[in-house]
């Protein structure tokens, strides 16, 4: 952990770190919050142990890590699987979890551009063993309708900020049933910008996570 002040959990995309996910979000957000930014099983520093990768285990770890270490009441930002993973937090330990941040995040394998969608099925394999393949076939299948669909989006009592960029990998129609199915939250869409929205748009992203985490 590092920096000072309310608890804020990063979460990273997949194939990622949190140090690559927010490395220009770290010395900002330290400002005012003492972060952790765990890597997910297989990633980062992370090592991987067999069997398939699943948004419902990691998610587990991570409420697991949070409750081991005392925190409650944690401001979430999450990016592309890390979204699902704070989204999957909120809605199944709520006492965790006081704010979420998504950005690039789908809710069902369909969220996702046609393109992005077709390479993914051109690089599956039957047997995924590799990090890579892994993250191909659970892209490929979740996230399950056990694990989030509009029905449970609309359980979310916290307050969530949707972002996406307006050229993302998330279509923006998904991007808007997401938005418009949670209970109590705003919408971010960014001109110009693609998938990678906090590495691409840290100077537009962060003061307006920092104002959204920093209201009462």
């Amino acid at each position: 952990m590092r920096g000072s002040g309310s608890p804020l959990l990063l979460l990273h995309g997949g194939g990622e770190s949190g140090e690559q996910s927010f490395e220009r979000q770290f010395d900002e957000f330290s400002r005012h919050h003492r972060i952790l930014a765990p890597d997910q099983v297989g990633q980062g520093h992370t090592p991987d142990v067999p069997g398939a990768l699943s948004y419902t285990s990691m998610m587990e770890d991570t409420a697991t890590l949070l409750q081991r270490l005392g925190l409650r009441h944690v401001d979430v930002v999450g990016f592309s699987d890390g979204g699902v993973l704070a989204l999957m937090l909120a809605l199944r330990h709520p006492a965790l979890v006081r704010r979420v941040v998504i950005s690039g995040v789908n809710i069902a394998p369909d969220g996702l551009n046609p393109e992005e969608l077709q390479e993914l099925r051109s690089s599956q394999t039957p047997n995924p063993t590799t990090i890579d393949e892994k993250l191909a076939h659970l892209w490929l299948t979740s996230p399950t309708t056990t694990e989030l669909s509009v029905a449970l989006l609309r359980k979310i009592e916290q307050p969530v900020l949707v972002i996406s960029g307006d050229r993302d990998a998330i279509t923006l129609e998904h991007t808007l049933k997401i938005f418009r199915a949670l209970p109590d939250a705003q919408l971010c869409v960014l001109p110009d910008t693609d998938h990678g929205t906090f590495s691409t748009r840290p100077g537009w992203l962060n003061p307006i996570i920092s104002d959204f985490l920093g209201r009462v």
